[in-house]
């Protein structure tokens, strides 16, 4: 069994795997990795292989003394992945994008590929059907949207994720409600329909933790799963296996 864990800048996520099956799946915050770890691994036994991706300021040496059992691998930028790295700077690519590059070239073979994670941050990451990583974008998700209207301005307050139920806003919440959630809903539409111009074909994956808030709203057609990151990282492990 694999378990495998994704460092988020605001919360970490687990799943334990048997080959390509999600047995169980966690959600926890960082000052409860190590309690929660030997939890899992006590329901768990049979898991051998510990799996990290990590955007946060925890480090491998965080995991060492959990558990002398273990066989741990940290992802790093020196890691072998199914795809060619064509990012002018690569070294500087999140090691979470990197992993959604590698679920979406494992997955979804042949194929143009766009992978968006709506998380602390909206990331966009484009994946041709030749296997090259072009790039992609990068803004605020929907939780810093609200906090930079509250942190940047004298008066407005700082509201909770909500679906606003008007499109023209007739009160300063509602006003904030549909300038950020039907804000970022254009904005991910639009980005689709620029990609559209330019490979009028190509699977769309949306992940994160936003990602059942606005799957529901978009105009296009996509793969809603708010799992693809940890599947991803199982589908990068068993890649390594076999190409080592």
């Amino acid at each position: 069994m694999l378990l495998a864990i994704d460092i988020g800048n605001t919360r970490i996520k687990g799943a334990v795997f048997e080959n390509d099956t999600v047995i169980e799946s966690f959600v926890f915050s960082k000052n409860e990795l190590e309690k929660k770890i030997e939890n899992i691994l006590k329901n768990f036994p049979e898991v051998t292989h510990l799996v990290v991706a990590s955007v946060g300021n925890l480090e491998k040496e965080d995991f060492l003394k959990i558990d002398k059992r273990l066989k741990i691998d940290f992802i790093s930028h020196e890691d072998q992945f199914p795809f060619e790295n064509l990012y002018a700077t690569p070294k500087t690519l999140g090691i979470d994008r990197m992993v959604l590059a590698s679920g979406a070239t494992l997955q979804f073979k042949n194929e143009n590929r766009l992978v968006i994670d709506a998380g602390t941050c909206i990331t966009y990451d484009f994946i041709n059907d030749k296997n090259q990583y072009l790039g992609g974008a990068i803004s605020p998700g929907l939780r810093l949207r609200y906090e930079s209207l509250h942190n940047f301005t004298a008066k407005l307050p700082l509201l909770k994720v909500e679906n606003p139920e008007n499109f023209i806003g007739n009160s300063t919440s509602e006003s904030i409600h549909s300038g950020v959630v039907n804000g970022l809903i254009n904005e991910i539409d639009g980005f689709i329909n620029e990609y559209k111009q330019i490979y009028p074909k190509f699977t769309i994956i949306l992940t994160g933790g936003d990602s059942d808030f606005l799957a529901k709203r978009l105009k296009n057609t996509i793969f809603a799963n708010s799992n693809f990151l940890l599947e991803s990282l199982n589908h990068l492990f068993q890649y390594k296996i076999k190409n080592d």
